[in-house]
């Protein structure tokens, strides 16, 4: 059975910092694009940033130069660093993985929230 799980959420000050990690269990994350992505109550979920299997990375613009996605392939992980957080980046961070023909596993979501 397929099982991804996000960790590294939690309460930051604008200005500070977060790093998020994406682990799974019953797949190998460096096999597949994975993506983060954030929704707020009444939103739809948006894109934050994904990475290709081969290291091709894309991001929001709101999140262009403070965000950074990466993989350890070692560990098998994918992070979602995060600096320069704003009050507006608060929201719940999922982690999607890609397979072929469609199929996709998402986590259960890590809160974020961004207060002074």
């Amino acid at each position: 059975q397929v099982q991804v799980v996000e960790s590294g959420g939690g309460l930051a000050q604008p200005g500070g910092s977060l790093s998020l990690a994406c682990a799974a269990s019953g797949i190998s994350l460096r096999t597949y694009a994975v993506g983060w992505y954030r929704q707020t109550p009444g939103d739809e979920r948006e894109l934050v940033a994904s990475i290709t299997r081969g290291g091709r990375i894309d991001s929001a613009d709101s999140v262009l130069g403070r965000f950074t996605i990466s993989r350890d392939n070692a560990k098998d992980r994918v992070y979602l660093q995060m600096n320069s957080l704003k009050p507006e980046d608060t929201a719940v961070y999922y982690c999607k993985v890609d397979l072929p023909y469609g199929v996709a596993y998402w986590g259960q979501g890590t809160q974020v929230s961004v207060s002074p």
